[in-house]
């Protein structure tokens, strides 16, 4: 592995970061106040994110992306992932590429209006009763004739408000395993405005203002067999095969926040002075910007590494796990030393800190909690014994 970036990403994390301070900074604020993304901005942001070659650069190069490999596109969430998360996220769009697994008809219903800014999608798994535990899910979908019928509920489901469709997972049966009868899951397009699915206001949350989640419900909803992405009872092979790198992306954007954190944080112990001095000649300060630092590079190094190995198609699922993990708990810490270290202003909103502190929050909990990736961690450590 090396570890020196080549040329070409090294333009890509100069070329995403002056976006991201551009056209991305001057909107936080306003977001900040009024917890609302206006969709003028978003579009304004995406048109440019277009013309810069940053819009959906996650996707390959045949239907339209940028065709970065894993570690380069980890290199580009880092930059994105300094910025307000919704601005991001819908601003300069990443399509999910589980959209890669549908069959021609769907890439053309869904994947390439999705690449040209004409839609956006939203995944649906997490219900009420069934967060980790996904084999769980209540929702359900029944086969009747050529059709199918979905009822249930989905819930903190990101961006849907202003998804086209949604990618909704669904109970089709049950298998006998080694533990016990589990759900059998398929996946399915779902338009908005189809008879029987409704989308609803969700949550009010303390992470990511302008971010929006949505509980979906579906009542009788009928959709035909093609509307299946992949095959019937095969959800989660959709799923495990197109989706197993969320956990990276989740870190990447962590080390994003949590750099710009820590620059803030040498600046003003440069800047700021107590009796008689620099604070960050005071070792109450020096230890902690140390301190901060060992923890984010630690968190890079896993995160690179994972990505590297994805390339390689060497990656394990701890691989992922521990980089998810390792990043999501450093940016806690770093985000909450930066406002130690700035003392009472670090909590004011004239700087990015206390939002970055709030953000942190749910990187813990989303695409698998912390808990979830320790049971991964060591779940593989245990199996290589035997255990």
């Amino acid at each position: 592995m090396q570890f020196a970036m080549t040329e070409e990403q090294a333009m890509i994390v100069e070329t995403t970061r002056a976006f991201v301070e551009k056209e991305l900074y001057p909107h936080e604020a306003e977001i900040e106040r009024t917890g609302h993304l206006d969709m003028d901005v978003i579009r304004d942001v995406q048109k440019k994110a277009m013309e810069a070659g940053l819009y959906a650069a996650n996707m390959p190069e045949e239907v339209g992306g940028a065709g970065l490999d894993t570690l380069s596109w980890l290199m580009y969430e880092k930059e994105l992932g300094r910025a307000n998360y919704a601005l991001h996220w819908t601003g300069v769009a990443r399509p999910s590429n589980i959209l890669l697994a549908g069959t021609e008809e769907q890439k053309e219903k869904y994947l390439f209006p999705c690449m040209k800014g004409e839609k956006w999608d939203c995944l649906a798994m997490t219900e009420p009763d069934a967060g980790s535990d996904l084999r769980g899910m209540k929702a359900t979908a029944r086969g009747d004739g050529d059709d199918w019928i979905l009822n249930g509920t989905k819930h903190f489901i990101s961006h849907a408000d202003i998804a086209d469709f949604a990618i909704c997972f669904m109970a089709t049966g049950v298998e006998d395993t080694p533990r016990g009868p589990k759900k059998k899951i398929t996946a399915f397009f779902v338009d908005k405005g189809t008879p029987g699915f409704e989308v609803r206001d969700g949550y009010g949350n303390v992470s990511h203002r302008g971010y929006t989640n949505a509980v979906l419900e579906f009542d009788d909803c009928r959709l035909p067999s093609s509307a299946i992405l992949g095959e019937v009872d095969k959800g989660f092979d959709v799923a495990n095969t197109w989706l197993g790198a969320t956990r990276l992306q989740v870190a990447a954007t962590c080390l994003g926040r949590a750099d710009r954190a820590l620059q803030h944080s040498i600046d003003y112990a440069a800047e700021r002075k107590q009796f008689g001095q620099q604070i960050g000649k005071f070792q109450g300060v020096s230890f902690k910007l140390a301190d901060m630092a060992l923890e984010l590079k630690a968190a890079n190094l896993l995160t690179w590494e994972a990505g590297w190995k994805f390339d390689q198609g060497t990656v394990t699922e701890s691989d992922m796990s521990m980089a998810k993990l390792k990043a999501t708990e450093m940016l806690a810490f770093v985000a909450d030393e930066a406002i130690q270290i700035h003392g009472g202003m670090g909590l004011m909103d004239e700087l990015p800190l206390e939002r970055i502190w709030r953000d942190a929050r749910v990187e813990r909990i989303w695409e698998g909690t912390s808990e979830i990736q320790r049971h991964i961690i060591s779940r593989e450590m245990l199996r290589a014994v035997g255990g």
